[in-house]
């Protein structure tokens, strides 16, 4: 399967999971091909069958300043078809944990793509590497077998 994974990364920790992500889809057989949100176009999602976003939470629930221009192009975008999902790290000391994936999630089914699962929250406050790491290969083992019984 042909899969694009868009990140937002501060700390690292959001790299880390899209990079975890990838090497366990990439086990699987999928073509993946692993962007920056710097470096994406929402456009060129259309031509994946996969998409996958990961983005880490502002403050008490917004966006990041670096995922605002990519999600107000991916509000433009048409993803009918394609399978989604999203994942991202939070702070469980704030009201509103990670809900940068919530959003995200909204948009993507608001433009036609069909999330395979829910969406990855781990807790960047609370959980070390090896824990986030665990969390994001089971997650990709996850979208493995979702998306077989999606199609």
């Amino acid at each position: 399967m042909k899969t694009i994974i868009v990140y937002a990364s501060m700390t690292g920790t959001t790299e880390l999971m899209a990079q975890t992500i990838m090497e366990e889809l990439t086990k699987a057989g999928d073509r993946v091909v692993l962007r920056d949100v710097f470096d994406a176009y929402a456009e060129e999602l259309e031509t994946f069958e996969s998409v996958l976003i990961g983005s880490y939470t502002w403050g008490d629930g917004d966006l990041s300043d670096e995922i605002l221009a990519f999600h107000e192009e991916l509000s433009e975008i048409d993803l009918t078809g394609k399978l989604g999902a999203v994942f991202g790290p939070g702070d469980s000391t704030y009201e509103h944990f990670a809900r940068a994936v919530d959003r995200l999630e909204e948009t993507l089914e608001n433009q036609g793509c069909n999330l395979v699962t829910k969406g990855l929250k781990v807790d960047s406050f609370y959980e070390d590497e090896e824990e986030i790491q665990m969390k994001c290969r089971l997650f990709a083992e996850k979208l493995i077998s979702e998306r077989v019984v999606t199609i």
